[in-house]
């Protein structure tokens, strides 16, 4: 119950609550220094604490990454806590929460595998941006995380020949596929190899 809390509360933009929080003190504080709302005598508390809590409101929301969409299928949620690796549970965990200093998600991962600006690289400026992600199940019943990424700089080929650089970082237990979305949209599809029996013994 705890953790499932905390989860909820990193998936709620800090930004927005500092924002909200500081603007609605120094609003109240300065209507009730004016004497045009009741409590002139916690007008001083209000502002003091008010103007720091918005400015740290504003940082945070221009440091701020959001979530990506998740689309989950109820037969891959039932997969989920018996056969997705740790791996995969942390990947899905960190996109769908808001972040906070980092240029976008998988970041660190979408570096090692394309390998920015180093010898068979690409530029760090046609970098895959992820969109959405996605959780299914494969026609012989294995946990699937498909992550859906825009790369108007890239083809198909630059995915697949980093296949296995997917699997390498993505894994132990999973194996990646890549395919092509529309547009500009390629996917990656990370299954996870996990003996998916618990399913069937429990049902």
């Amino acid at each position: 119950m705890i953790i499932k809390l905390f989860f909820h509360i990193l998936q709620i933009s800090f930004g927005v609550i500092g924002l909200s929080i500081g603007v609605s003190l120094l609003s109240y504080g300065f209507g009730a220094y004016f004497n045009i709302l009741p409590g002139s005598e916690w007008s001083a508390l209000m502002l003091t604490y008010g103007f720091p809590l918005a400015i740290i409101g504003m940082a945070l929301k221009y440091a701020e990454l959001k979530p990506v969409p998740c689309l989950s299928y109820s037969d891959a949620v039932a997969l989920r806590e018996t056969c997705a690796t740790p791996i995969l549970k942390q990947v899905r965990n960190d996109v769908i929460r808001y972040r906070y200093g980092d240029e976008q998600h998988l970041e660190e991962a979408l570096k090692r595998i394309f390998q920015y600006g180093q010898g068979g690289g690409i530029p760090r400026r046609s970098a895959p941006v992820l969109q959405k992600i996605r959780e299914e199940v494969t026609d012989d019943g294995k946990y699937c995380l498909v992550l859906e990424f825009e790369a108007k700089a890239l083809t198909l080929s630059d995915f697949e020949k980093r296949q296995a650089k997917f699997t390498s970082f993505f894994g132990p237990d999973i194996t990646a596929e890549v395919g092509k979305g529309e547009g500009d949209v390629f996917e990656v599809r990370l299954i996870s190899n996990s003996n998916s029996n618990a399913k069937v013994s429990s049902s």
